[in-house]
């Protein structure tokens, strides 16, 4: 009897191994995917009884400084305890706009407290990049602005006007600016214009000179076209423009929110194809932000799902999925509402929560 009872306990902890985590782990180390670990301990406390509202932004500089915005105004009175009047008690206080991380995960720099004019501070940020000549490209999605600054936080270059929208196909002024990213080759800004408007629109980052602009599938943006309401029928316009990256062949990835998928373009704006990720995605859709992995060749795209609560892993080549990590809940490691993300030079993922998540968490490259 005890015989059967000790081969019985053994089959089944061969079962659970086959069937369970570890068989997903071995799987995914088979294909070569990548696979990443929480660090518990990034980053450090901040000082000032500082706190985060919803995380809208975030990136690593070529220092290898974690960059972060998040939104002042979506802290709570209790929240906000130690500036009410009388205060609440000991803790807290909103910290500014745009703060910075070193490896360690200590603080390094900061800007943003709303002690400025508002023309000179990028209120309501998101999302960021530090372009190959330190500077600080922010977008202010709720006021129409893109806003260039040094890494003190001195304001040298607005695209668009506070508060002013006039369309897709408008030259001058911003509707809804999401993401960022410049390229170092020709220095041009191509700006993620969604929230609002429904394009890409490219500027040139020395001037802030209009260069051109697309929607989806390279055509001209047409916003009076309304979204399908069928997963299984792509829209022809952009629904949310919200994540931009390129990469060194030349690519540009756009994270069409709503639209739950990734389009790829030449930096022309010319249409290369797209990938549809977790169609039946409702509400605020599947595709937030990208990071790529750090080999010359860029293998692995990774976008954050916002919605759905989780990073997935693409191979580039051909946009095929090849894993995901992580998933709802405020626990160490899991997500609530993935909204910015950023990869290091060693591959470690740095992903940014937004509506109630409020944190910043480093995952480890562990494979």
């Amino acid at each position: 009897m005890r015989k059967h009872l000790l081969m019985f306990s053994i089959l089944a902890v061969i079962t659970a191994l086959i069937s369970g985590p570890a068989a997903r782990s071995l799987d995914a180390q088979s294909s070569g995917a990548p696979q990443f670990r929480v660090d518990p301990s990034w980053p450090l406390e901040l000082p000032n009884n500082w706190i985060f509202g919803s995380i809208t932004g975030v990136h690593v500089d070529a220092r290898q400084n974690v960059w972060v915005t998040h939104l002042p105004e979506t802290l709570t009175e209790e929240e906000l305890g130690l500036v009410q009047k009388p205060p609440l008690g000991e803790c807290c206080q909103a910290a500014p706009t745009v703060v910075v991380f070193d490896q360690q995960g200590k603080l390094v720099n900061s800007f943003g407290d709303g002690s400025q004019d508002v023309s000179q501070w990028p209120r309501n940020p998101h999302g960021i990049f530090v372009d190959h000549n330190d500077f600080v490209w922010v977008g202010t999605h709720m006021h129409h602005r893109v806003m260039k600054f040094t890494r003190e936080g001195k304001l040298v270059l607005t695209i668009g006007t506070f508060d002013k929208n006039a369309g897709s196909n408008d030259t001058t002024l911003m509707g809804g600016p999401a993401g960022i990213w410049v390229d170092s080759k020709t220095n041009e800004a191509f700006i993620a214009d969604g929230y609002r408007n429904r394009r890409v629109i490219v500027f040139d980052g020395a001037t802030g000179k209009y260069l051109r602009h697309w929607g989806a599938y390279g055509k001209q943006p047409d916003d009076t076209q309304k979204n399908a309401n069928d997963p299984n029928t792509p829209n022809q316009q952009f629904s949310t423009v919200h994540g931009i990256i390129g990469s060194r062949d030349g690519k540009i990835y756009v994270a069409d929110r709503r639209g739950n998928r990734i389009q790829e373009f030449d930096q022309s704006g010319k249409f290369l194809r797209e990938k549809i990720i977790a169609p039946n995605t409702r509400a605020s859709g599947s595709a937030f932000a990208f990071a790529f992995s750090p080999d010359p060749n860029q293998t692995y795209l990774h976008m954050a799902d916002g919605t759905n609560h989780k990073v997935w892993n693409l191979r580039r080549s051909d946009l095929e999925i090849v894993g995901s990590f992580g998933h709802g809940g405020r626990r160490v490691g899991e997500m609530l509402r993935p909204h910015g993300m950023a990869a290091d030079g060693k591959g470690n993922i740095y992903v940014g929560e937004a509506s109630t998540g409020r944190r910043v968490q480093r995952f480890l490259l562990s494979k």
